[in-house]
């Protein structure tokens, strides 16, 4: 009897033992935890992962950012996707760094129309763009205006946060899918746009006669979020793209004043001083963005005629692009997924009417490439646009960012450019040419074009600090122009630009500010940033037809099967204690 009474005192006391122990482990870890952070993501593509950049700039965050996101609300199933994903980016944001703080908002549930629209109003207002969409409710299909975006506030200031990547041709699924990719980059972006406090200097050269004012004047908003934009006017000045600075024992060291400069779309010869003073730019680690028209066509000349030439434009840049590995071809580029433009096809009383043709010298640019700079990027706009051949040295990496697509002609110069051929179908078979490549990516260390040949006008100069071979660096060439310049509308005496890749005449919105925002970033990226761009996430769509088929069965694992597993555990529960306590 005693030694039944103390077998159930041991009993006790290690029961008592094992609880005191199990919270005193549960106690210490967290301690532990409130000192060790960290987290498990056990997924395969590392959905729920912040890259090292996004922590590095969560690191520095040292004040709120307060996200209100305008994803409340009844949504069809894509948007309830979106909505949620956003809230666990931010949770995962918020995990990091307390300051981001968060409100989802429903900009619909004013009851009464006109507060909904003056609501609505105000947000477009901020910079949010709308999307109709179509909900089913008791009364039946209704169309409801959404803004699948948040404005963001950080020290007295906001910036508008569009969530939707849109892609012209795509489906619905796959949008919101390179949306959801998108969130941890987008979200980063803003705050950095808000933080970014030391702007690095960019600038546009001029002198060519390069784009300039308003018909950049857009991208250069946009590119103003990030750094200081200049415009600066090379003519043969040693000190236009560099500057001297005096070291300690007396001697100079040449730097460079812009981390980037874009050269778009010049029309005149560079002389081979202004040729030498951009080489050396690049030779100590400066960027560039080249915008090259290698043939030289207006629309404004097909205005006046129904006709006109395209013919070769030799600026003299064709040997410096050579050394560096890419060849601007002489031709252009003619394809079956072109932009329509309108035509004067007759007039209704005093009303002119225009009907919409496709115009196969302006191809439209579809992305294939997963590169940070291209990917996820909606379908962009050129005009008269030329193929790129990557040629030279094998130690440059070149990578191919936009090309045309599998329906392409190759017109070489000179060409005869009439609207003829919109009034006649075209032959399948004069477009059988493979995609040509008009966007190149060059990567690696740069030989310069002077090495053992320094313009003699400038051989003497003291200040030349020549430089034969550059550090690691970067720059892209793309073989249009007409890529990074917006429409200008001329109204009451003054030029008012439209936003980059608008196009006036369909109405439709294209993917070239995003183009160009993507390829400075990433030719003046020192955090990593722009590798967050590059992250894939696998749409896992449902199988609608399979659904739909197999209904009743899916029906049954989902209602009958939980119950079946419950019945099946307490079964082998009863067969394990019968077992146990027979012996």
């Amino acid at each position: 009897m005693s030694s039944a009474r103390q077998t159930n005192k041991d009993i006790r006391r290690n029961n008592i033992l094992q609880l005191m122990l199990g919270l005193l482990i549960i106690v210490l870890l967290n301690i532990i935890g409130s000192y060790v952070f960290t987290r498990f993501d056990l997924t395969t593509e590392k959905r729920y992962s912040l890259s090292p950049s996004t922590k590095k700039l969560l690191r520095e965050t040292d004040d709120i950012f307060y996200f209100k996101v305008f994803l409340e609300g009844e949504f069809p199933a894509g948007f309830k996707m979106l909505s949620r994903s956003t809230r666990e980016m931010l949770d995962e944001f918020r995990a990091f760094n307390d300051n981001i703080q968060y409100e989802f908002i429903n900009p619909s549930e004013a009851p009464d129309t006109k507060t909904r629209n003056e609501v609505f109003e105000r947000l477009i207002q901020q910079g949010l763009q709308p999307t109709d969409i179509n909900v089913r409710k008791k009364e039946g299909q209704q169309q409801q205006r959404i803004f699948p975006g948040a404005i963001v506030s950080h020290k007295g200031r906001e910036i508008p946060l569009n969530l939707i990547s849109e892609q012209i041709g795509a489906p619905p699924d796959v949008i919101i899918n390179n949306s959801i990719q998108a969130l941890e980059y987008n979200i980063s972006n803003a705050i950095r746009k808000l933080s970014n406090t030391g702007k690095p200097k960019i600038a546009f050269t001029q002198g060519h006669g390069e784009l300039k004012g308003p018909e950049i004047a857009d991208i250069s908003r946009a590119l103003s979020d990030y750094y200081v934009v200049e415009s600066v006017n090379i003519n043969g000045r040693v000190n236009a793209l560099t500057e001297r600075k005096e070291n300690e024992d007396g001697t100079f060291t040449v730097l460079n004043k812009y981390k980037a400069i874009v050269i778009a779309k010049p029309d005149s010869v560079f002389s081979e001083k202004d040729k030498f003073i951009i080489d050396q730019y690049i030779m100590k680690g400066g960027k560039v963005l080249w915008l090259i028209d290698p043939v030289f066509a207006s629309m404004d000349s097909i205005q006046s005629a129904d006709r006109t030439m395209g013919i070769t434009q030799d600026i003299n840049l064709n040997d410096m692009l050579f050394r560096y590995g890419v060849r601007l071809n002489s031709n252009l580029l003619m394809d079956l997924n072109a932009l329509p433009i309108p035509l004067y096809t007759g007039q209704i009383g005093n009303q002119p009417q225009f009907s919409f043709f496709p115009w196969y010298y302006f191809p439209v640019l579809t992305s294939t490439s997963s590169h940070p700079v291209v990917s996820n990027l909606n379908a962009v706009r050129t005009e008269f646009i030329s193929s790129i051949d990557t040629v030279g040295n094998p130690a440059i990496s070149k990578t191919v960012l936009l090309k045309t697509s599998q329906y392409t002609r190759v017109a070489n110069t000179p060409v005869m450019i009439s609207l003829d051929i919109l009034r006649l179908e075209p032959d399948p078979a004069d477009y059988n040419q493979p995609p040509q490549a008009v966007a190149v990516l060059l990567e690696g260390e740069f030989e310069s074009l002077y090495n053992n040949r320094i313009p003699a006008e400038i051989a003497q100069a003291p200040e030349i600090g020549f430089t034969g071979r550059s550090p690691e660096n970067r720059m892209i060439v793309m073989a249009d122009g007409d890529l990074i310049k917006n429409q200008v509308q001329f109204s009451a005496g003054t030029f008012n630009p439209y936003p980059l890749g608008y196009d006036r005449f369909t109405g439709q919105t294209f993917g070239n500010r995003e183009l160009m925002l993507n390829a400075v970033n990433y030719l003046c990226d020192d955090t990593g940033l722009m590798a967050v761009r590059s992250r894939e996430l696998r749409l896992r769509s449902l199988d609608v037809t399979r659904a739909r088929k197999d209904l009743l069965m899916w029906q049954l694992i989902n209602t009958a099967g939980p119950v079946l597993l419950v019945i099946l555990f307490g079964l082998i529960q009863f067969m394990i204690r019968k077992h146990r306590y027979a012996r």
